[in-house]
This record gives structure tokens, C-alpha cells and sequence, in this order.
């Protein structure tokens, strides 16, 4: 199992503002409300919801508004979304990957083009940056659960692939279609983890010094404050003396 990996996604970046976590309480509902929508309102009988309900849990999102979220689709009162992945380069040839969720494919195609274009990238067709990543599930634990080795045999008898540990905590991956059963067994092995999720994980990087860098994360917060998209995965790679200038 490797080592711990430089690349990180932008969205984990540290200072989120009042307002950026407004918007993020808002894309996770939408995705509760889609995933009760789409099969059973309990999440113990639908992975997909189950896994929504956790991952706005490990984001403080309120009991309320997770209930209300699901009531919403329940009583028939939700909006129907489309789920459309658009894909893209951006600037210094950074491969980029939008998931959205939108009522109107027509704005959201629009908006996201747009966006690249300002933002010194280039959307593509779909498949012409998704051959550079791999669908797999991720789950964090903080450093404080344990040793890298402790986890390691945690990971490896609940069934996951890969775990890279470092300072900063554990990363747990697995099959995209083992999410839910991986977490389950490492929450009754480890408890509760820090996020369980499903990733694009990059299989290739490119690298930016900081005027690169500074221009992806200009057009990742564009991409991120359009409402209809719910996340941007990128496979950036900078040194830590580049991310410490940030």
C-alpha cells in the first residue's frame, strides 16, 4: 500500500468562509434529497442515502436540515435533477472534472463553459480528461485513531485497497462499489471517520508552481460557487513550499 500522496483536492482547503459553508449545507442536501428520491428514504436501506446522511454529518450539517432534506423528497415536493459530469482542462493543462446536479442542463452547460473559458481553461468532451482518474471511495480518519500500521490492518481486513497515512491523518480507498460495506466495517473496527465519500482519484498529475496554482484555484472557486455544481476533483500536484505561499 503506498505512501502518503502530495496530490490533494482543491475543496479540502483550509478557511472556509460563513458563506462557502452555507453553499456546501446546500449541495449536500441536494444530494440527500436526491439519493432519498432516487430509492428507499431509509438510509439503512439505501447505501446512496446513507452515505449522503454521513458525509453531511461529518460536515456539521444540522439533524434538521439533513430530515428536512429527506421529507422533501419523500412528500414529493422536490425539484428533479439531472446529474451531468462535465469535463475539462484549465489553466496549465490541469485535468478538471465538475459533477453537477441541475434542474436545467441548458444554464448549467452554459455557466460551466463559461466559466473555463474566464478562467484560462478549456472544457472538453466527456472522456477527454476522465481516462487520467478511477472511481474509488474514499474515507478519512484523523492521525489520533491510531498508528499507521493499526490502520493499515483495519483496512486491509475491511476490505479496502489502499491506505496512505502521514502526519495529517489516514486515507482509506477502495472499490467505488465497496464504499458502504468498507465503511461500515471500519466504523465498528475504528469508529466514526472524518468523511466517507466517492472520489475521482487521479491516476497521473501535473504540476503547477504558484502562478499556476493561483490560476486553478481561481477557476475552482468559480466552478464551486455556480449552485448546480456539487464538486470539482483536479489532479494538480505543487511542492509544500508552493502551498505554503498560498
Amino acid at each position: 500500500m503506498a505512501g502518503h500522496s502530495k496530490w490533494a483536492n482543491i475543496q479540502h482547503r483550509k478557511g472556509r468562509q460563513d458563506a462557502a459553508r452555507s453553499k456546501l449545507f446546500s449541495k449536500l442536501s441536494k444530494e440527500i434529497t436526491v439519493a432519498a428520491k432516487m430509492g428507499d428514504p431509509d438510509p439503512d436501506k439505501n447505501p446512496r442515502l446513507r452515505l449522503a446522511v454521513k458525509e453531511a454529518k461529518s460536515n456539521s450539517v444540522p439533524k434538521d436540515v439533513i430530515d428536512r432534506a429527506i421529507k422533501k423528497a419523500v412528500g414529493g415536493d422536490a425539484e428533479m435533477y439531472d446529474e451531468i459530469r462535465y469535463e475539462g482542462y484549465g489553466p496549465a493543462g490541469v485535468a478538471v472534472i465538475v459533477e453537477t446536479m441541475t434542474d436545467n442542463k441548458n444554464r448549467t452547460a452554459s455557466n460551466v463553459r463559461s466559466t473555463f473559458s474566464k478562467n484560462g481553461g478549456n472544457l472538453g468532451e466527456t472522456g477527454s480528461v476522465g481516462f487520467m482518474f478511477e472511481r474509488k471511495g474514499e474515507i478519512t480518519y484523523p492521525a489520533s485513531i491510531g498508528d499507521a500500521d493499526t490502520v493499515m490492518m483495519a483496512a486491509i481486513e475491511a476490505g479496502a485497497e489502499d491506505v496512505e497515512s502521514s502526519e495529517e491523518g489516514h486515507i482509506i480507498y477502495c472499490a467505488d462499489t465497496d464504499l458502504s460495506d468498507v465503511s461500515a466495517a471500519l466504523e465498528g473496527e475504528l469508529g466514526d471517520s472524518d468523511s466517507t465519500k466517492l472520489i475521482w482519484k487521479p491516476t497521473t498529475t501535473t504540476e503547477l508552481d504558484l502562478d499556476g496554482m493561483q490560476k486553478l484555484m481561481k477557476l475552482v472557486d468559480a466552478l464551486e460557487d455556480d449552485d448546480d455544481v456539487q464538486r470539482v476533483t483536479t489532479n494538480f500536484e505543487a511542492s509544500d513550499e508552493v502551498m505554503a505561499q498560498l
